[in-house]
């Protein structure tokens, strides 16, 4: 893939001084976000289990107005996750895992690492940032939904509640930290342009049973009005302008970046 690059400070919201902890950030939706803040000013905690990704991603992020630290942790470990969380001011809950099974294939072990991964991950790391966050009367919680955290494909059984519960669960945060000056929304991309979609191409091609190259717009983009996939830097962006002033009464939402496909 080629490299993400960052917006120019010029048009980035200003988080000086903000401190921004954002989870999967060694590649796709996670890279860009992380360097997009960073772009802004932030201190960015960079977190992903591939040690290797952070540290190309540290080299992107040299010579950005802000400064990034690089976090090597699996997110299963859920006890060192909320640890990692304490005294961020924005938090950004973006790693994620796939499988492309019918249900009656699906690995129940699988299922359960998904949701660990994609939910009570995000549960423990909004636990320990929001003690920081109320004290101080302000912060920003992001979670990079799905489209599929709105609607259901098949064979992504998962994957679908995952991103289903992430939705209540940024509801509720919204609603317990309105009073103390934090916003919980959601970002919903259609499918974006990740290695995460790249190795679904494979995989949906066995599950529905035809050529690869007719995945992508025969299934994936089969609902989408706007045939094309998402860029990363588009995301990033959402994030950027819901961590910004102007985003202050934004909260318990759904951003929904889907080419059209909840229209329907």
């Amino acid at each position: 893939m080629s490299a993400i690059s960052a917006p120019g400070p010029a048009h980035a919201p200003d988080l000086g001084g903000r401190t921004a902890l954002v989870t999967g950030a060694a590649s796709g939706i996670g890279a860009a976000c992380a360097l997009r803040l960073a772009a802004a000013g932030a201190t960015v905690r960079a977190l992903d289990r591939d040690g290797d990704g952070l540290a190309r991603l540290a080299k992107q992020a040299a010579d950005l107005p802000g400064t990034l630290q690089r976090i090597t942790l699996d997110l299963t470990d859920l006890d060192a996750a909320e640890e990692t969380a304490a005294g961020a001011d924005i938090l950004v809950n973006n790693a994620g895992i796939q499988l492309v099974r019918p249900i009656e294939e699906f690995p129940p072990d699988v299922f359960a690492t998904v949701l660990k991964v994609m939910l009570e991950a995000p549960f423990r790391l909004v636990r320990g940032a929001l003690p920081h966050m109320y004290a101080q009367g302000w912060g920003r919680i992001v979670n990079i939904s799905s489209v599929h955290g709105l609607r259901a494909s098949p064979y992504k059984s998962a994957y679908v509640a995952a991103k289903h519960g992430l939705e209540g669960l940024s509801k509720v945060a919204a609603l317990e930290g309105a009073e103390h000056g934090v916003t919980s929304n959601c970002v919903n991309p259609g499918y974006v342009r990740t290695p995460l979609v790249e190795k679904q191409l494979a995989d949906q091609a066995e599950a529905h049973g035809i050529p690869a190259e007719r995945v992508l717009t025969e299934v994936l983009l089969a609902d989408s009005a706007v045939k094309r996939l998402v860029e990363p830097a588009e995301v990033a962006d959402a994030v950027a302008y819901l961590c910004s002033p102007q985003a202050s009464f934004i909260t318990g939402t759904s951003l929904a970046m889907d080419g059209g496909w909840t229209a329907h």
